[in-house]
């Protein structure tokens, strides 16, 4: 007989004198169950996000790219990493933002070129370089509205990085991505309403390799209202056959030191969910 033999042999004979009945004691098993419960509170779910100090914002499907843009916006994110599965036209409002602020940015420094030849040349040389000098920058601009116009969900000034390097060989390379990134955007597998805890799997395309959402700085998720379920158990039973995975509870943050918090420490100092409601 091994040792763990010996032991849960003592356990069972310690349970059966225990009973005076002679059998084994009933093991209650009242605990929940996944599906007992019904469908996650959405309410509830936001409430327990913001107790983690996680920012919310609760939209319609049809404005999910407003709020991933003003998400992105007031954060200041100039260039953001995608996981490669997500649709693009959640980046897409804030794409076309970007296209529009460069391409106003092109116009203004091309005036401001107009304006110091102006002055430095003679009146009428100044003028033509003038008048040059706008028709070129009004052509830019027509480019730059050509390419957010007619590729709507593009990214037509390179803000975006959704190719992620994966392999060995291309970890160097995703190293390099990941650190010039200001943010990155995600999906995510299941939500618990209970416990505010968002689930990734690393496998699915909508939500890329663990690293992808540890080293920016700033992780914003979207989380569709079928995927919030009720507690834990239905979480575990909605995960069946998932092997990557990261249990999210707000921002990465500890409190080891002396109890007290520093955030960004194992993870992104800055988590935002949209939560997508069902309008069906």
């Amino acid at each position: 007989m091994s040792a763990r033999d010996e032991v849960l042999a003592r356990v069972r004979r310690a349970k059966v004198s225990g009973s005076g009945s002679g059998a084994a004691a009933p093991v209650p098993r009242e605990y929940r169950a996944a599906g007992t419960r019904g469908p996650g509170d959405l309410e509830l779910f936001a409430e327990r996000l913001r107790d983690y100090r996680a920012e919310v914002r609760v939209v319609d499907a049809d404005e999910v790219p407003t709020a991933v843009a003003a998400a992105l916006r007031e954060r200041g994110a100039r260039h953001i990493v995608t996981a490669p599965g997500i649709p693009p036209e959640w980046t897409a409002g804030w794409a076309a933002e970007q296209a529009r602020a460069a391409s106003a940015a092109e116009r203004a420094a091309a005036e401001q070129v107009a304006a110091a030849a102006a002055e430095q040349a003679a009146p009428q040389v100044g003028e033509q370089v003038a008048a040059a000098a706008h028709e070129q920058a009004a052509r830019g601009a027509e480019r730059a509205a050509a390419r957010s116009g007619t590729a709507e969900l593009s990214d037509p000034i390179g803000r975006i990085e959704s190719r992620v390097p994966l392999g060995g060989d291309a970890r160097e390379a995703l190293r390099e991505m990941l650190e010039a990134a200001d943010a990155v955007v995600t999906g995510c597998h299941v939500a618990v309403a209970e416990t505010g805890t968002i689930v990734l799997d690393h496998d699915a395309a909508d939500q890329g390799p663990r690293a992808l959402t540890l080293v920016p700085d700033y992780h914003l998720v979207v989380v569709r209202a079928g995927q919030v379920v009720a507690g834990v158990p239905d979480a575990v039973a909605a995960l069946a056959g998932v092997r990557t995975q990261t249990w999210i509870s707000g921002p990465s943050a500890t409190s080891d030191i002396e109890l007290e918090r520093v955030e960004g420490v194992h993870g992104p100092r800055t988590l935002e969910v949209v939560i997508v409601r069902d309008t069906q």
